[in-house]
């Protein structure tokens, strides 16, 4: 007779143990059958809205919730009695497990070794399944090259608008809330000429396309036409912009008087104007000239935008129709037309290419202030909004958007590339975006505590003619900054 081991006897000890539990199982089961019936007996004294019949089967359905976790209970019981008899079995044989807890020992270490792993499986395909988004976004804009070239520093309020000029010598123009505008090198950021004859704050300014003319509106209900005649500085070595600012202090933060020690105290200063155009009953937000020069347009906050003869200083059309504050105009480059934004959520196109018939169409699209609407080369219009919406318009087709781009902040003043047809947002928050035509984002321009604003950008504007500082942006840091954008022809295109 073959004789039996020590590890199979325990086993067949094991057995014969849980036969015996079940059967004690089954016994106990058939001795609680009573149960229900008594506790019946006990409820039917009990108030209770809900009919018998339906306590009666919620009594036989928790009974039997009772009776399993019971019968888990005393199978926990018995399970722990075998692994300590185990324990004493192998401590017996000189081997030792720590069962009686099963969170600690080997079944501990096998758990955490098996968790790990699968950690580290979820973590390499969350990696793997994220890296083929994150490529794509990188695919549109770690090609676009944006450098800060140039600041220019040295108005003593915030810079709400800016434009480069359209003939020789290229300058760049700033509008302030100082109640001044001022010309710049762009090379050497050197201030060449002061313009201090508005009595209120600067809101806009536009250079003439063939003359050395600019126009200014302001808030002390006047637009002003002057000349300027400036003379470029010889180019100097570029310094290093990053150890000219300090990590600590923000230039928002320093007293007037340090835009008062650089040059542009020294510079020459006009203070009256060529022509002075008065017919508004309110602050003159903006202001443009219409193609060839000879007239321009003035938005005003009391409703309505004037048409003027720049020779005679007459008004020749008052466009009225907005229901609120006019924010923005615009022209066209090529073409007698011009656009006007507004609080009341709506942009209008003015067309005065026939004498005869000055036509209007409202554009509705935003549901906030649109800040601005400006033309592009083609027949579309770009406009920005208080909703965080830009919205590219077809002007053969004026029922809705052909392109929506949704931000994070409010939209200002936009500008639009002629040659890249890019368009640049300015934003409350700090931060300027750049994208196509198909509202495909393309770039930000960096910003860190030595470069880029450090309040509300204001208003932006492409320089066609430098490649070398092809955007301008201004911001209420009293600063603009001049930037370089090098965006390869294959992202474009996409």
């Amino acid at each position: 007779m073959p004789v039996e081991s020590g590890n199979s006897a325990a086993a067949r000890q094991v057995k014969q143990k849980r036969k015996s539990h079940s059967l004690s199982i089954r016994r106990t089961n058939s001795t609680e059958q009573d149960r229900p019936g008594m506790q019946r007996d006990m409820l039917e004294g009990q108030d209770s809205k809900l009919p018998m019949a339906l306590r009666s089967n919620l009594l036989d359905l928790f009974g039997q919730i009772e009776r399993e976790f019971e019968n888990l209970y005393i199978e926990n019981l018995e399970l722990r009695r075998e692994i300590e008899s185990l324990n004493e079995r192998l401590a017996g044989e000189g081997q030792t497990v720590d069962g009686g807890d099963l969170s600690k020992g080997a079944l501990k270490t096998k758990a955490s070794h098996s968790t790990s792993q699968l950690s580290q499986k979820l973590k390499t395909t969350y990696k793997a399944s994220t890296s083929k988004i994150v490529s794509s976004f990188k695919a549109t804009t770690s090609r676009a090259v944006c450098q800060l070239v140039k600041e220019y520093v040295g108005h003593r309020d915030g810079i709400w608008d800016l434009a480069v000029t359209r003939v020789q010598p290229l300058v760049l123009g700033t509008a302030s809330a100082d109640h001044c505008c001022m010309l710049w090198s762009i090379e050497t950021g050197k201030c060449l000429l002061k313009y201090a004859g508005h009595a209120g704050s600067v809101n806009s300014i536009k250079f003439h396309p063939t003359e050395q003319m600019a126009l200014t509106a302001s808030g002390d209900q006047t637009a002003h036409i002057w000349r300027y005649m400036v003379q470029l500085p010889l180019p100097q070595p570029p310094a290093d912009i990053s150890a000219s600012l300090d990590d600590d202090v923000d230039f928002s933060d320093k007293d007037e008087a340090d835009g008062e020690a650089d040059g542009p105290s020294e510079c020459p200063t006009i203070r009256v104007a060529t022509t002075t155009l008065k017919s508004h009953q309110g602050v003159v937000i903006a202001a443009d000239w219409l193609v060839g020069g000879k007239q321009v347009v003035t938005a005003s906050w009391d409703r309505a935008a004037n048409l003027y003869d720049v020779e005679t200083s007459e008004l020749v059309h008052t466009l009225t129709g907005h229901d609120q504050e006019l924010t923005h105009c615009c022209t066209h480059p090529t073409q007698r037309l011009v656009v006007t934004s507004s609080r009341d959520t709506t942009f209008r196109l003015w067309d005065f290419r026939d004498p005869s018939i000055h036509s209007v169409n409202v554009f509705q699209g935003h549901t906030d202030t649109v800040t601005s609407a400006v033309f592009t080369v083609g027949d579309n219009v770009v406009s920005g909004s208080d909703d965080r919406t830009v919205k590219v318009w077809d002007l053969k087709n004026m029922r809705s958007p052909i392109a929506t781009i949704r931000t994070d902040s409010a939209v200002n003043r936009i500008s639009v590339s002629a040659n890249q047809r890019i368009i640049a947002l300015p934003h409350d928050n700090r931060q300027v975006r750049l994208f196509d035509m198909n509202g495909v984002r393309l770039a930000r321009l960096p910003r860190s505590n030595r470069q880029g604003h450090r309040r509300m950008v204001c208003c932006s504007a492409w320089n066609e003619e430098n490649q070398a500082c092809n955007l301008f942006t201004c911001g209420f840091d009293r600063q603009a900054i001049g930037w370089n954008i090098n965006i390869p022809a294959l992202l474009q295109e996409k």
